[in-house]
């Protein structure tokens, strides 16, 4: 895929997902929401770094696990352990069931803003 396109659609998916979180989650369809994009928006994080890492010539591999270790590598992001942390909490979210674990997930979410943007701004300036 062709960096400006997933690029796009990677800053398209953390507006959805900043604008979700702005609003009150009163019910439990308002927080599955939220947990959506914010699986829409880590998906495209990763696939974001593949692309611009391979328009680069670097080879990031084809797991989440390894194009964050690639954009760790690179300066793009600079704290790795969120982003395990958040790959290990998308996962935990397509094969669990528990609501006090989902509750716990969407208690964090606010705090994964900040590095997914500042990933997408440094990508945006590679």
């Amino acid at each position: 895929m062709r960096p400006e396109v997933v690029l796009r659609d990677y800053s398209d998916a953390l507006i959805q997902f900043t604008e979700a979180l702005s609003i009150p989650a009163k019910h439990d369809v308002i927080r599955a929401g939220c947990i959506q994009f914010f699986e829409f928006a880590f998906e495209l994080a990763w696939k974001s770094v593949k692309a611009v890492a391979e328009d680069s010539g670097l080879d990031p591999g084809g797991s989440p696990k390894s194009c964050i270790k690639t954009a760790f590598s690179q300066g793009w992001i600079d704290h790795e352990k969120i982003w395990l942390e958040m790959l290990d909490a998308r996962n935990r979210m397509s094969h669990t069931y528990d609501a006090k674990e989902v509750l716990v997930i969407y208690e964090r979410l606010p705090a994964i803003l900040t590095p997914l943007a500042g990933l997408l701004d440094n990508l945006e300036m590679q």
